[in-house]
């Protein structure tokens, strides 16, 4: 071997070496989220899994796991017991769970408007919410059923008394099988099942919260506000949402390679592209601030409207005392904005 020869191969070792050095630092530098979702994967987290998938959290510096959901599995717990940076939670869990010792404060809304219906058989007599006294009504617990006490108190409706409450699971089974007059259902979700299951949407009457008066802020993103005390976790947590409302951004324009990528995430199998698409296409109607500066920006007098509406629960309120700006804060926001 000539001089020129072993120079050669001792600067591409150099160079070699370097090039490793840097790649191992720079996974090393990257830092690490975890975030808990609230249900398992499909199209109402898309954003999340396409910011992963595109690179966009990677381009940040960030190392993210999503955590999917389930039906045992309480955000608020997980992120209490420190087993999560940031969740994604509906509004009135998150200020019960403030008002009951975890609190939390939200740092970034992603919808804007709320998909909750409750969906109802016509055959059953129901044309209006009038017709409501006297029928047997599913509801989602664990959170979730708190718009709904609320929009009957406005009735006048007293559970038990004026209307039967049945403790719905996640499913569409209670009016398939008539053991309920209505359910509980998303426009993006349950409502979409029970047209596959062969009924047609004019045996169906829909009552949107959001019509009703009743809506209450739903997918948003929560940390813990002692954690906000860290500026390291502030300026991570601006690269996160800066990530995460560019994957909303790309998933709203692009539902149907978003559907692919939700599927790839179901380990179960059952999700279909098909279904995940058509669920995203309704999942972005919640999201208007969509592909414009104030997508994920957390409006104030949405914010305040969700509080009222909690605290008038009559002798039953969801929270009992406003917690003003304390569950808030544009800090997260503002920077990712600057980034």
């Amino acid at each position: 071997m000539n001089k020129t020869t072993a120079f050669r191969k001792h600067i591409l070792a150099a160079a070699t070496t370097l090039a490793l050095s840097a790649a191992a630092m720079s996974a090393q530098a990257a830092e690490k989220v975890t975030l808990q979702l609230k249900w398992v994967p499909q199209a109402q987290f898309a954003g999340y899994y396409v910011a992963q998938e595109k690179g966009f959290y990677k381009d940040e510096g960030l190392d993210v796991t999503i955590k999917p959901g389930g039906t045992d599995i309480s955000p608020v717990q997980v992120i209490a017991g420190k087993s999560a940076d940031v969740i994604v939670n509906w509004m009135p869990d998150a200020l019960a769970a403030r008002e009951a010792g975890v609190p939390l404060v939200n740092i970034s809304q992603i919808y804007d408007r709320s998909g909750m219906m409750l969906t109802c058989k016509k055959s059953s007599g129901i044309s209006t919410p009038k017709d409501l006294k006297g029928k047997t009504l599913g509801v989602w617990f664990g959170g979730n059923e708190y718009p709904f006490f609320n929009w009957m108190e406005k009735l006048g409706y007293k559970p038990d008394v004026d209307i039967t409450v049945l403790k719905q699971g996640f499913n569409v089974d209670p009016l398939l099988q008539g053991q309920a007059d209505c359910i509980s259902t998303m426009n993006y979700n349950e409502y979409w099942q029970l047209i596959d299951a062969g009924m047609k949407p004019d045996e169906l009457v829909t009552f949107a919260y959001e019509d009703e008066g009743a809506s209450t802020l739903e997918d948003g993103l929560y940390v813990l506000q002692s954690d906000l005390k860290n500026k390291a976790f502030v300026n991570k947590m601006a690269k996160f949402v800066k990530a995460t409302l560019e994957g909303w951004d790309y998933a709203v324009k692009h539902p149907k390679e978003a559907a692919e990528i939700v599927v790839a995430q179901d380990a179960s199998g059952a999700s279909t592209e098909e279904v995940q698409e058509r669920q995203m296409e309704n999942v972005a109607k919640l999201i208007t601030n969509a592909n414009t500066p104030k997508m994920g920006y957390l409006d104030p007098a949405a914010y305040h409207r969700t509080i009222k509406v909690l605290l008038s629960g009559g002798s039953s309120p969801v929270i009992k005392k406003d917690p003003g700006d304390a569950a808030m804060t544009h800090v997260i926001w503002d920077a990712a904005e600057k980034l």
